[in-house]
């Protein structure tokens, strides 16, 4: 199976290039054949790249700079999901979009379900959610994948950053009261090879539509620099200490969902994937990273 995804060195996108060996042909596009603002070079770059199954991973991420530049974030998320959503449609092979936890308000006490009512507070978020309204609308064959808090031992995450803070720090203070799903871009791409055989070679309409798919088990931020930390220490790092803090003693141009959990089931009801506990996944990620300093 040959399966294209947007993005050159984003997280997804490296980790299915590494996943995919030996079990598909995965093609990499971005700058400069692809510029997801231009409708033309979207087209142009998938017609000549013939697949079975386009990965749309490629986004602009940036949350809070999003807050001001809410135009360039459109333009990519949305825009770009549809010229990405059109050339699917125009070589007649199913999407599997990336999408964010940030389309919700984030003040639910539960995990969220795909039914639930979408609220971005942010820029973001609602950059996003346009970009899902807008594929779904031009790719009706495709399925929306709704993931957060990805780490992986390439490009730049949090994990990334508590290890380079813990270096020369002796205590990092690190929010406490934001709960999610740490997600591997490692375990995103496992599950992207096995969603992507199915809905290539399963027309059922109940694969398509939008899918929750995050780690299993949750953390705050402040949880998931102590486990990076501890991880670090079976490395010979020295002790960090993770101070404890409230979203509001580390302002930010834009609002954070408190609550980032979502419901994964529909995902495993539908296509029988779960993806891994967190906390291994973490310690595998860690264990690479310091393995090569």
């Amino acid at each position: 199976m040959r399966i294209v995804v947007t993005g050159v060195n984003g997280q997804v996108a490296t980790s299915l290039k590494e996943r995919g060996k030996g079990c598909a042909d995965i093609v990499a596009l971005g700058r400069p054949h692809l510029d997801l603002a231009d409708r033309d070079s979207v087209i142009s770059a998938f017609e000549a790249t013939p697949c079975e199954v386009i990965v749309s991973a490629a986004a602009y991420t940036a949350v809070d700079k999003a807050e001001r530049e809410l135009g360039q974030a459109m333009r990519i998320n949305a825009d770009g999901a549809a010229h990405v959503a059109e050339a699917a449609a125009r070589l007649g092979v199913p999407i599997l979009h990336l999408s964010t936890d940030y389309v919700f308000d984030g003040a639910g006490e539960q995990p969220y379900c795909e039914s639930d009512p979408t609220n971005p507070v942010g820029a973001y978020g609602r950059s996003k959610l346009a970009g899902e309204s807008r594929v779904l609308a031009t790719q009706p064959n495709c399925a929306i994948l709704r993931t957060a808090w990805v780490y992986s031992p390439f490009g730049a995450n949090f994990v990334r950053t508590m290890l380079r803070q813990g270096e020369t720090r002796e205590e990092v203070g690190v929010v406490a009261d934001q709960h999610g799903n740490p997600t591997s871009a490692l375990d995103i791409a496992d599950a992207l090879l096995v969603i992507a055989a199915r809905i290539a070679s399963d027309a059922s309409p109940v694969l398509r539509g939008v899918f929750h798919m995050t780690g299993r088990g949750d953390a705050t931020w402040a949880d998931l620099a102590e486990a990076t930390f501890a991880a670090a220490e079976r490395h010979g790092r020295k002790a960090v200490r993770v101070r404890r803090i409230c979203t509001a003693d580390y302002p930010t141009a834009a609002k954070r969902p408190a609550n980032s959990r979502l419901d994964n089931s529909k995902l495993l009801r539908t296509y029988g994937v779960i993806l891994p506990d967190w906390r291994p996944s973490l310690s595998g990620c860690v264990d690479r990273l310091l393995s090569t300093t």
